[in-house]
């Protein structure tokens, strides 16, 4: 080639010529080529090549690679170097040694006009595909790199179509060859140059091991089999110089390479032509496309590849790699990184979150923390970079519940994201998935102040006061805020679906008849119109009828609960629903072959199989009962006890309860000191205590279903098995009210009667809205001969739940020993009215619902 010619030659002139061609300084080479010429006369087909090239260059780097709006403009602007080029051919340049050089720049030219097919045909001149493996110069490194990525090029640009299949798949085969040539010889390029501008101390230049860090003098190899170069550069060519020392077409070549792999169908081979650019030595001008190649390398491997097909990195012939000098090392192969501690990723999991937590850290070193207006583009286009990452960062973690990294990823974005809706709310949703409640909360609130018009932040934040924080009217304020945001004409209807679901649980939660009563019109009002608004969302069918459920409205109920299963068939909470309504409307055995069906879709249903047990119960089989309790122990394993195992316990901002029962919380002013009372009782087992790793939510569960298999073993006669689950319970948390409540029933099936009222009072002080303790406390008072006490607490539990006909009949009992005959009356009419209408659990117990 050219440059063998020139390195023959000793004179200064010559030796500057080719230090200016390989930096590039092509207005410095027409004038040394002057005085070449003048030197020596036999020197003019040289000179002839080294102008053709210069101006080739020179017009490249003024003007962006020509489309096909302006190709005739590149062809005039390039005619004096096509000239002087082709006066560097024939028998003179032959005998020069630059004939193959003159070949391959005129392909580059023709390229840059449009002419592809003149291209190929001066590759086959140059007879690229048979040029053997030599030590080649920076700029004839750089020439055969560009040459192969333009046949590459040129390839795929060809208009006229293959003739069969075969022909197809070898001009694939062709095109894909050229790009990952162009590839290795790129980066061997750009390593090369590194070396000779001083990007390399001294003592790395025999084995190119590392890229230098200009803050140390020395530099190890680095520990991951993905190069991570953590400094920047404070000296040597800028950003810009680095970029145009690469040029378009290498860089096009770079990231071509494996998406024509992709495209012709052989994804392993993409996947493997990512990881070695990615494992060859970083150099200055490939880091900001190294951020590139590992965040495509991970979408490819999460949208893909499936596990089925994945095979770790560098497990084959491609593993490792070996340094400069090594005698497996190939010449026009870019140099690896190689270390005896590199991590190399065991599974699909691990390389696709260290591809991208490598692109996070490039892209957030390539932020721009200034706000002044100049640096807005600059602010943009890093921004684009950072947040394409953390969208799939998100994908990636929240796939394989890795939730806290993504926390802790964007805490860190925070600090350059100042008035970034898009990180704020990604932020706020990672929150929301690691149960960190009321942080959720915060970040929600600054992203509505950041995008005053979109409601999506306010349902957000509306759901999670909710279901998380119960903080109802919070919640409500947050729909409301969504439902005035609305764009009208897009019919607002979840938005008037969570004022709905606010004004029904306010209903839910209110002691007073009329604020109950108002909450309910206004909870009916706002589900009517949601429905109006979407007549095909079943979430709106759904709570509709739950509304008319919890106004003894059942015929309505029923109606709406089949349309909601009609437009979503598989909802596991309207198939609880709907089982609820025909229990109460006197068909258990329907109900129970509606939970029984609906379990063959969710076997792991804990809230489908608690209604299974209670219809079971209720059908007097009692022994089944206690087989389906037994699989929810064994269901709640399954589900959270890997979960658990090894977790610390999460922020306290986690919800407290469970939706088995409804549990409100306490008002009443007066009940301090029967609290106290609660927790002297409750002593002895706090003394033994200790919290259970993880989150609460399922420990609470936990507690759930040992009550109910508790209750189930008092149905079958046995106590001291039911005591046991007792205290199993009680070793979660011996401070719930629903523990003394059961261990009080264990006492009244004794007939240990004093017991049992402590246990109740206890639990009443606990909750004084536990519905279930009160009318027991009042039966407890009442066997006891303290009628007077039992009125108080039956007409007590009454005001809070007026639907429920045992609270009525137990009533009625009282006001009859206490001589007021017409109230009896009144109260077991009350309880016969209601009695055939009441469903086996309450409507409460179904939890809160958003999908």
């Amino acid at each position: 080639m050219a440059n063998k010619n020139m390195r023959n030659t000793t004179t200064k002139v010559e030796a500057l010529i080719e230090s200016c061609r390989s930096e590039g300084k092509w207005h410095r080479v027409i004038e040394l080529t002057d005085e070449l010429k003048t030197g020596s006369p036999h020197n003019e087909c040289l000179a002839n090549f080294l102008v053709g090239e210069a101006r080739l260059e020179s017009y490249l780097e003024e003007n962006a690679l020509a489309s096909d709006s302006n190709f005739g403009r590149a062809k005039s602007g390039l005619a004096e170097a096509r000239r002087f080029l082709h006066l560097a051919l024939g028998e003179s340049g032959q005998k020069a040694g630059i004939a193959l050089d003159a070949y391959l720049l005129l392909a580059k030219l023709c390229f840059a006009c449009g002419e592809y097919e003149q291209s190929l045909d001066n590759f086959v001149k140059a007879e690229l595909n048979t040029l053997a493996e030599k030590e080649l110069t920076l700029r004839s490194l750089k020439i055969l790199a560009e040459s192969y990525a333009i046949k590459g090029l040129c390839l795929e640009q060809q208009t006229t179509k293959p003739s069969s299949k075969f022909k197809k798949a070898e001009k694939d085969t062709e095109m894909i060859s050229c790009f990952e040539r162009a590839s290795d010889l790129g980066l061997l390029y750009l390593q090369e140059y590194d070396l000779v501008s001083g990007s390399s101390g001294s003592s790395n230049n025999s084995t190119a091991g590392s890229t230098l860090n200009v803050n140390a003098s020395t530099v190890q190899p680095s520990s991951s089999s993905f190069a991570i170069s953590s400094t920047i550069p404070a000296s040597g060519p800028s950003g810009l110089e680095m970029n145009r020392r690469m040029g378009a077409i290498l860089e096009t070549a770079l990231q071509r390479a494996p998406i024509v792999l992709i495209k012709t169908e052989k994804l392993q081979e993409a996947v493997e032509r990512y990881r070695i650019m990615l494992n060859a030595i970083e150099t200055r001008a490939t880091q900001s496309l190294r951020l590139t190649l590992a965040r495509q390398l991970a979408e490819v491997l999460l949208r893909g590849v499936s596990g089925t097909i994945y095979s770790p990195p560098f497990t084959g012939k491609s593993g490792g790699g070996t340094l400069r000098g090594g005698s497996s090392k190939k010449l026009w192969k870019p140099r690896k990184y190689a270390a005896r501690q590199q991590f190399n990723p065991r599974n699909q999991q691990e390389e696709v979150i260290l591809l991208l937590l490598i692109a996070e850290a490039l892209a957030v070193r390539d932020t721009v923390l200034s706000q002044s207006p100049e640096f807005r583009q600059a602010r943009q286009h890093a921004m684009g970079n950072v947040t394409a990452v953390y969208d799939l960062l998100t994908l990636a973690t929240v796939r394989w519940g890795l939730v806290q990294l993504l926390n802790e990823s964007f805490e860190k974005a925070l600090k350059f994201s100042f008035g970034e809706q898009h990180v704020w709310r990604q932020y706020g949703l990672s929150l929301m998935a690691a149960e960190k409640h009321s942080h959720a909360l915060r970040v929600l609130q600054e992203s509505m102040k950041l995008t005053p018009s979109d409601p999506l932040p306010c349902l957000l934040a509306s759901r999670l006061c909710y279901e998380s924080l119960e903080t109802v009217k919070q919640g409500l304020d947050y729909a409301q805020q969504a439902l005035k945001r609305e764009v009208k004409g897009l019919r607002p209807s979840r938005s008037q679906l969570f004022v709905g679901i606010g004004h029904q649980q306010l209903a839910i939660q209110s002691n007073l008849k009329s604020e109950r009563d108002a909450c309910h019109k206004l909870a009916l009002d706002a589900l009517e119109r949601a429905v109006q608004f979407d007549g095909n969302d079943h979430l709106a069918e759904y709570y509709l009828s739950l509304q008319y459920a919890l106004l003894g409205q059942l015929a309505e109920a029923l109606v709406h609960i089949r349309f909601a299963l009609a437009l979503r068939m598989e909802h596991a909470p309207c198939l609880h629903l709907f089982a609820l309504l025909l229990t109460s409307s006197r068909r258990p055995r329907e109900a129970l072959g509606v939970v029984e069906d609906a379990l063959h879709e969710f076997p792991d249903n804990l809230q489908l199989l608690h209604v299974k047990a209670h219809l079971q119960l209720h059908l007097e089989d009692a022994e089944t009962a206690l087989g389906t309790v037994q699989h929810m122990l064994a269901v709640w394993r399954d589900v959270y006890e890997a979960q658990l195992a090894g977790e610390e316990e999460k922020h306290s901002d986690t919800k407290s309860g469970v939706h088995l029962a409804h549990s409100s919380q306490m008002s009443d002013k007066d009940s301090i000191s029967r609290v106290e009372q609660a927790l002297s009782e409750a002593a002895s087992s706090l003394s033994s205590f200790t919290q259970r790793p993880g989150p609460r939510r399922p420990w609470m569960l936990q507690i759930e279903i040992w009550l109910l298999l508790a209750d189930v073993y008092l149905r079958i006669d046995q106590p001291n098995e039911a005591l046991n689950c007792i205290h199993e319970a009680s070793q979660i948390y011996p401070l719930s009210h629903q523990i003394m409540f059961m261990r009080g029933q264990v006492h009244v099936y004794l007939e240990q009667w004093f017991d049992a009222k402590q246990c109740f009072l206890n639990a009443v002080a606990a909750n004084p809205n536990h519905t279930e303790a009160l009318r027991a406390l009042g039966e407890a008072h009442l066997v006891l001969g303290e009628p007077r006490l039992a009125e108080k607490m039956l007409k007590d539990a009454a005001k809070l739940d007026p639907s429920c006909p045992k609270i009525w009949f137990a009533l009625g009992k009282v006001m009859e020993i206490l001589g007021d005959f017409h109230a009896s009356a009144d109260c077991f009419a009350t309880s016969l009215q209601l009695e055939p209408s009441c469903p086996v659990l309450p409507f409460t117990s179904i939890p809160l619902v958003f999908e």
